[in-house]
Formats: C-alpha cells, sequence, structure tokens
C-alpha cells in the first residue's frame, strides 16, 4: 500500500523547490502526495528562519501535529514528522528538546539523505539530527526532477557571502555555492521535455552564480535559451553588487528573458544602507536601474523593503519614500524590520518601536499599492505574451501570467493550456487582468 507524504513549505521559492524534491528523493520508498496532514504517513514542515517568531510558529504547528500523530497510533499506524529548512538548521536540538515527538531534524543542505534517516528513525526509534554541512553538494545526489504544470523552479545558487546584518541566511544556508553549468542544463534539458515552458531560477544570490570555466549568470541564460521549449526565463534573487554587464546585455538581447526583475534595495538612506552592510549606496542602485532600462526599456522592477531597521530615523524612511517614487517600482515585498538571535543587528542600538514600523509600513505598502495600480492600469491595451497555465474559475476561462508576473485570465479552450499566447489586455481587476486574444 502506498505512503502519503505532506509537506507544508514556509518562505522563499528556494523552499518550494527544496520541498519538491525533498518529495522526489522519497518517492522510491513509496511515498506519494497527501492532500492534508491529516492523511499522511510523513509529515514534512519546511521551515524558513527569516522573519521574526518564526521557530514559535514552527512549535505551534508541531503541537497540532503532535495530536494527529497520536492519534494516527492509537489506530495501529504511524506518523513521521521531520522538522526541515532553516529553522531546523538554526534550532535543531531545541526542536528536540521542545518536541521530542519530532522523528527527523534536517537542515536545507541535508534533505538528499532523507531516505537513510527515515530508515534510522524507524530502527533506532528516536530521533534523528542531521544539520551538518557536508562535503557533498546534496545536488548530486538527488534524482530527476519531477515536473508538474508548465513553469518550474531550477535551484542554481545557494547560500550567501554577503553578510547583511539583518539576515540569518548566511548561517543557515552556509556560504555560496554555484552549481556546475552542465549540470544546470540538464536539468532545465528534462523540464522541458517534461511540459515545462518557463523556468525560474533560484539563488540567495543568484546572480552571483558563476560556472566552473567562468561562466556568469548572463552567459547560463544565454545558453539557456537555447534549450528546444524553454520560452520564458526569470530569475530570483538578484543581489545589486553582483549585477555585470553581460547579465545586463542579456535583458537587451534575450526574448525569452521577462522583463521583470527583483532588484532588492531594503532601504533608500545611505546612512541605513551602511548599517545594513549592503555593499552600495542609494547613487549606485540608482545607476544600475538606467543601465538596466536602457537595455530593457519594457523592464518593471521589483524590490524588498525594510522599515524600522535600528536606528532609521524619519528622514531615512523617506528618503526610502522618495527612491520607491523615483524607480517606480510595481511591485514589493516589504517588511517591518525583525530581530534575528546572533545578527550584528539584534546588538544594536536605537531598536525603532514597534508603532513606528507599523506606521512606516502602513504608508510603504499604501504608496507601493498606488504605483502597482498605476502600472496594471497603464497595460490596458497592450498585447503581451501570456503563459495560459491552468484552467479558471469558470466554464471557457483559462488562467495565466503576464511577463511581469500579473495574473491574466481569458476566454480560451482548453488546448491552449501550456501556450505562450498573445492578448490584448482590455481591463484591471483587483488582483488580476482580463484579456482578449490579440
Amino acid at each position: 500500500m502506498a505512503k502519503r507524504l505532506f509537506v507544508k513549505t514556509y518562505g522563499c521559492q528556494m523552499n518550494v523547490y527544496d520541498s519538491s524534491r525533498m518529495a522526489d528523493v522519497l518517492a522510491p520508498l513509496g511515498y506519494g502526495p497527501a492532500e492534508q496532514a491529516e492523511n499522511a504517513d510523513m509529515v514534512i514542515l519546511n521551515t524558513c528562519h527569516i522573519r521574526e517568531k518564526a521557530a514559535e510558529k514552527v512549535f505551534s504547528e508541531l503541537g497540532r501535529l503532535r495530536k494527529l500523530k497520536a492519534a494516527k497510533a492509537e489506530a495501529g499506524g504511524r506518523m513521521i514528522l521531520a522538522v526541515a529548512g532553516c529553522v531546523a538548521q538554526a534550532e535543531g536540538e531545541e526542536i528536540l528538546r521542545r518536541a521530542p515527538f519530532v522523528d527527523i531534524v534536517l537542515g536545507p543542505q541535508t534533505y538528499h539523505r532523507l531516505p537513510e534517516m527515515v530508515a534510522q528513525a524507524a530502527r533506532a526509534g528516536g530521533a534523528v539530527l542531521d544539520t551538518e554541512f557536508p562535503a557533498e553538494p546534496k545536488f548530486d545526489f538527488l534524482p530527476e526532477p519531477h515536473a508538474e504544470g508548465t513553469s518550474a523552479f531550477l535551484s542554481v545558487q545557494e547560500g550567501c557571502d554577503k553578510f547583511c546584518t539583518f539576515c540569518v541566511v548566511p548561517y543557515t544556508r552556509g556560504s555560496e555555492y554555484s552549481r556546475p553549468a552542465s549540470a544546470v542544463l540538464a536539468e532545465a534539458t528534462k523540464l522541458a521535455a517534461a511540459g515545462v515552458r518557463e523556468i525560474t531560477l533560484l539563488g540567495q544570490n543568484v546572480n552571483g552564480w558563476h560556472g566552473e570555466e567562468g561562466w556568469s549568470l548572463g552567459r547560463l541564460i544565454r545558453e539557456l535559451a537555447e534549450v528546444e521549449g524553454v520560452e520564458r526565463i526569470r530569475y530570483t534573487t538578484s543581489h545589486p553588487r553582483d549585477m555585470d554587464d553581460e547579465l545586463i546585455a542579456a535583458h537587451a538581447g534575450l526574448p525569452q528573458l521577462m522583463p521583470f526583475l527583483h532588484l532588492p534595495v531594503q532601504s533608500g538612506s545611505d546612512r541605513i544602507l551602511a548599517a545594513m552592510n549592503r555593499g552600495h549606496d542609494r547613487a549606485a542602485y540608482l545607476r544600475l536601474v538606467d543601465k538596466l532600462k536602457n537595455a530593457c526599456p519594457d523592464l518593471a522592477l521589483s524590490s524588498d523593503f525594510i522599515v524600522g531597521f535600528p536606528g532609521e530615523s524619519d528622514a531615512d524612511f523617506e528618503e526610502s519614500m522618495a527612491l520607491v517614487r523615483e524607480v517606480g517600482f510595481v511591485q514589493t515585498y516589504s517588511f517591518k524590520y525583525s530581530s534575528r538571535p546572533g545578527t550584528p543587528a539584534a546588538a544594536m542600538e536605537r531598536q525603532i518601536p514597534e508603532s513606528v514600523k507599523e506606521e512606516r509600513l502602513a504608508a510603504l505598502q499604501a504608496l507601493l499599492l498606488e504605483q502597482t495600480t498605476r502600472f496594471n492600469h497603464a497595460c490596458v491595451g497592450r498585447e503581451m505574451r501570456v503563459l495560459l497555465d491552468r484552467p479558471g474559475r469558470y466554464a471557457g476561462q483559462l488562467l495565466g501570467r503576464s511577463p511581469y508576473m500579473q495574473p491574466v485570465h481569458v476566454k480560451a479552450a482548453a488546448h491552449l493550456i501550456g501556450k505562450v499566447v498573445s492578448l490584448r489586455i482590455t481591463k484591471v481587476h483587483p488582483n488580476s487582468l482580463e484579456a482578449i486574444p490579440a
């Protein structure tokens, strides 16, 4: 009888990719997907440690799962409970202390060893803790990817050497590692052969990727564009310090590379950027934006912003607001600063009151909503190439994504699912665009 696996994913696209690969690793053991934890023989919480109270959210979920595990045991079965990802890496021993009913705790670099961990947990009857940074890259031991749908993530780079003062990633994901170009292109070829038409390259600092022969990300994207079946390429998350001329040129010359770039800046204040150890100032970021938009005039940008960083004054915050207006971001991910234990920023003086953070976040998000709405309305009348990837809510309707990641719905035949088609945008809805065939 097949066993069922449920994976709950927290955080970024890297975790989404990792969750999929954990399922691939466990498939040879007979694990198929479960719709919910209640029906599962194994549950994995793939965790993220970026935001405040991340660990407490995990422990809260573990409390609920403990009851499900007990009920399964009373019925004569067994539920294997695992905690993976960055919270596991940072607080593995604490997880086992506070939640001794957990069977496996594993870091983000060790999930290729999950089959051995499952066997060890069953054999020894105790918890397994594996949060070491292995000498061997996990990618060398993963099975072929299992593709579903028309879009896929492809991890090319992991870890971070930048050491921004607010960030735990260098401590939970380790130093920067780039997969070989040959391995990336081989995985992309298999994904395309399985029907994937859009590939998003992933990395903590994805444009810091470098190949074994001096390749940069720009060269890799050019090679990826030659893979049969790959029609759209994206990459995230990029760092301004690693945006080189070859990558900028790819935005000018490759129609497969979508004109939408996530380029985190975090603050518009030079003083705060220096305190964050971002390695660039406001002027350098704006020069980079100018180069990108000169290369690709249709380019739209999204970004990350942290408000309420230690020592951030009203004037510093206003500089962030001014930068948002000047660049014209069409989307952002904005957060209140949250102190992460062990990071330099956690020990900084002048921590900002929560009420001030909330007020600044509300103001920033209101401005960003205004700019997103303005951009969406400017799309009305435009012809766009849209990847239709699933049925819509209503009969005869399909849903897809524009080059700018906007959801688009159109009345069209089901055989167009998986196709990139030309549509004319006719209407803006609160969370999507409406279109007709061009």
